[in-house]
């Protein structure tokens, strides 16, 4: 075992656990080789929960659930979740879960497109949960932005893709070649927005947190950013 992997033996030996619903969905979506966020990734999304207290929460990636009955049943604050998944098979499965733990009525799933659903959402959202296809955030960001309120939290995750990120695209297989340079054109983007205060952790996969700061034009600066990686025009997909 390396050092980092008893690092993170050592840290989750504190976790204190969640619900029993959600050791149940858990469990389920392990033996069915369903990927959800991390025992690190849970802690620490419980503590910005804690710090945050949002009201309005927007989920782009439900899978089957588990985050979103995570966030509802761990805001201090009553709050409704929005969440998007376009895997039809995981749909039925979401809402089944979202039953038992007692938080139908909390959460609302939209069945689709990510790319399409964002742009007819209207309103604001004050947490913004990124744990969809990771070649597409980058593509998801401007609408992302746009619904993201005023001194918002923008969290994505897994942005260190098992630490592929770090190495040159010509060592990542060919395959896996044009999510490398589109997730390290979302993390530059967010790093370079004026607008954005960001930071990259390695927690669980790698997380980014960012804030909207106020009263500022978040979108023209994100098209300049576009600009300047060549990614202005978003009509191909992965």
């Amino acid at each position: 075992m390396t050092a980092e992997e008893r690092l993170k033996v050592f840290i989750n030996s504190f976790d204190t656990g969640n619900t029993a619903a959600l050791d149940e969905i858990e469990k389920a979506a392990l033996d069915s080789y369903v990927p959800i966020i991390r025992k690190e990734m849970q802690s620490f999304l419980k503590l910005l929960l804690a710090m945050k207290r949002p009201r309005r929460i927007l989920e782009v990636g439900t899978a089957v659930g588990f985050s979103a009955v995570l966030m509802a049943e761990y805001n201090p604050q009553d709050c409704h979740i929005t969440t998007i998944e376009n895997y039809g098979k995981r749909i039925p499965i979401a809402l089944e879960n979202f039953k038992k733990a007692g938080k139908e009525d909390r959460i609302t799933l939209l069945y689709g497109d990510a790319a399409d659903l964002l742009k007819e959402l209207e309103g604001t959202f004050d947490f913004i949960f990124m744990d969809a296809a990771k070649g597409q955030y980058i593509h998801f960001l401007p609408d992302v932005l746009r619904l993201l309120s005023d001194g918002g939290l923008l969290v994505s995750d897994n942005v260190l893709q098992d630490g592929d990120i770090l190495e040159s695209r010509y060592i990542v297989t060919r395959r896996n070649r044009t999510i490398h340079k589109r997730m390290r054109d979302y993390l530059y983007t967010l790093t370079h927005q004026t607008e954005l205060v960001t930071s990259i952790l390695p927690i669980g996969d790698g997380v980014t947190v960012s804030t909207k700061c106020r009263n500022k034009a978040v979108l023209r600066e994100c098209e300049d950013c576009f600009e300047k990686t060549g990614i202005i025009d978003t009509g191909s997909q992965s």
